[in-house]
């Protein structure tokens, strides 16, 4: 008989990013007596995406800018799918933002000269205001984060791993949340009266991926088993410019930031010839989605460097100024035998950023009462195409939302919900499933999913390769079910934690082949080339999926224009940008 340790707390966040710190934070601030708990998959601010940032944090504070034009920017960006609320509400709060992580935070970021914050050229951008630490602004931020919240008495749940999100027995609102306590293999549920979904997303399902290993789409996976919709789930972000280091380092895939072709980098093929100038005007400046499919041609095209992809070259700007400005990436580029201040890097789009995620409110609320969601396991603020630097500024303008509403919620919300005792079992006995089969390999499951989603649901798609990898998807998610493990010891069993990791990769997987599948257009990181046009901007709809009776139900849903409509611009009455 399978048993679930049982705890009570007020406030339950899921993730140690920058969305779930600053929930903790601001939900602790808005009333002190609230039980607050971070759970976390890794440890306390070590593990997730927000510490990988490395370009920096889109914000209007610099002479000629504006919260309008940073807006303008996230839409035409987003392509006109953005939730304009959403997007509206990133970019005017995180001027307020900022000015908290630097005077009550206490992060240091770089500064002009006179003394005023810096800030650096990102591509697709029309402003110059992506404030930043060098070129390791995440670490700078997670780092005075995690301080922070070691000061307050905020609970810890690290190295926990959530399985379900839990109901109400009534089925009225969420009651907690079921772990399997990594360190001893132990079933824990959590009863809260109010849940942040804050996991990240972290597209690792594909060949080349930025993210940490331990990413594995579990928040979206556990929010689709729950029934809630997700959205604009076909939108994923390939980041141009992926570190390419052959196939015997996990360091592929590894992001050489934004700021490289901002600051002027090139890109050559393997003749080196440089190829952008004749695909966009903004050539290397041109947004994520333009870029990778460029690079993606040549690859196609046979146009390679000895290891498959493409080269940046920055010695033109200076060995000297380029070692100074991304000191980070020149030593990460170094320890794989790169010279990027002097030399030649190759590189590869990487699945970077999943711009899909649970449909919400600007309060972060979701469909199911006590749930709320923000940062990456959120959709709607970016669109087709999220612009470099809006996704920290992401994570901590609606994490800090978040944590504000939940402690608002839980003042004036009833005690804990009785939990659904049988959806806690059920959860339970799924989770060791696999212990009664007999034992496979994984290693070879992972390889089919990573080249499934690579071939047939990456930078470029068509009908029949979509549909090929559905049905590829159909079958993997069988063969895992019959794949078994050894039985021993529960406690940092790795092993067991691949096998999850593979079920929520492989569930979200399907939703991104079906939403990619039902767009028959191309808007920003979703190419059809069966579909090339984008369709009318007047008529945009966001894909909408959700679990029903086992079967994924795709709809169309429309855009809402509600601060401006596709030819208009919030700029007509705004002073143009300084040059």
């Amino acid at each position: 008989m399978l048993t679930a340790e049982r705890t009570k707390t007020d406030v339950l966040i899921l993730g140690s990013g920058g969305a779930g710190l600053f929930a903790a934070l601001h939900a602790h601030d808005a009333d002190p007596s609230l039980d607050v708990t971070i759970a976390t998959k890794g440890l306390l601010g070590k593990c997730g995406c927000t510490r990988m940032v490395q370009g920096g944090y889109n914000v209007s504070i610099h002479p000629g800018d504006s919260v309008e034009r940073h807006f303008m920017d996230t839409i035409e960006g987003g392509k006109w799918l953005p939730d304009q609320d959403l997007a509206w509400t990133l970019c005017e709060t995180a001027v307020e933002r900022i000015q908290e992580l630097e005077n009550e935070i206490g992060c240091f970021f770089d500064r002009n000269p006179d003394g005023t914050v810096h800030g650096k050229a990102f591509a697709g951008q029309t402003f110059d205001r992506t404030v930043h630490k060098g070129d390791l602004t995440g670490i700078e931020i997670i780092n005075r984060l995690m301080e922070q919240v070691w000061a307050r008495p905020i609970n810890r749940l690290e190295e926990h791993r959530a399985i379900a999100l839990v109901p109400a027995a009534d089925g009225s609102r969420i009651a907690g949340v079921l772990f399997i306590d990594i360190r001893t293999g132990q079933f824990r549920f959590v009863q809260a009266r109010a849940v942040l979904l804050a996991t990240g997303g972290g597209p690792t399902m594909y060949r080349y991926h930025t993210p940490s290993g331990d990413k594995s789409m579990d928040g979206l996976a556990m929010a689709l088993q729950a029934g809630l919709a997700l959205r604009d789930m076909e939108m994923v972000q390939f980041h141009p410019t992926g570190l390419l280091a052959g196939a015997g380092t996990r360091m592929t895939g590894t992001v050489l930031e934004e700021g490289l072709r901002g600051a002027g980098g090139h890109l050559l093929n393997g003749a080196m010839e440089r190829f952008m100038e004749a695909q966009d005007p903004k050539a290397e400046r041109a947004t994520r989605d333009i870029v990778s499919r460029s690079i993606y041609r040549e690859m196609q095209a046979g146009r390679t460097t000895p290891h498959g992809g493409v080269y940046i070259k920055m010695s033109h700007l200076g060995p000297d100024v380029v070692a100074e400005k991304f000191r980070g990436m020149v030593q990460r580029c170094a320890d794989c035998g790169f010279d990027l201040a002097g030399g030649l890097v190759e590189v590869v789009p990487t699945a970077h950023y999943l711009m899909g995620g649970v449909e919400c409110a600007v309060d972060t609320s979701t469909d199911m009462h006590g749930l709320f969601v923000a940062g990456e396991d959120a959709g709607g603020v970016h669109g087709a195409n999220r612009l470099g630097g809006n996704g920290v500024a992401n994570s901590t303008v609606f994490g800090g939302i978040a944590g504000e509403v939940m402690a608002e919620w839980v003042s004036q919300d009833a005690d804990h919900a009785e939990p659904d005792e049988d959806a806690i079992a059920g959860n339970m006995a799924d989770a060791m499933a696999p212990f009664a089969q007999e034992a496979g390999d994984l290693d070879g499951l992972r390889e089919r999913l990573l080249t499934i989603m690579w071939e047939d649901a990456g930078v470029i798609r068509n009908r029949d390769g979509l549909e090929r990898a559905l049905e590829a998807l159909d079958t993997l998610e069988q063969d895992l079910s019959a794949t078994g493990l050894p039985v021993m010891d529960l406690a940092f069993n790795l092993t067991w934690h691949d096998w999850l990791n593979l079920k929520s990769l492989i569930a979200v997987s399907k939703v991104i082949a079906a939403a990619a599948l039902a767009r028959e257009n191309s808007r920003g990181a979703h190419y059809r080339e069966d579909f090339p046009d984008t369709g009318t901007l007047e008529t945009s709809t966001f894909t909408s999926v959700r679990q029903v009776d086992g079967a994924l139900d795709v709809t169309a849903k429309p855009v809402k224009f509600t601060r401006v409509k596709p030819g208009q611009t919030l700029l007509d009455d705004v002073a143009p940008a300084a040059e």
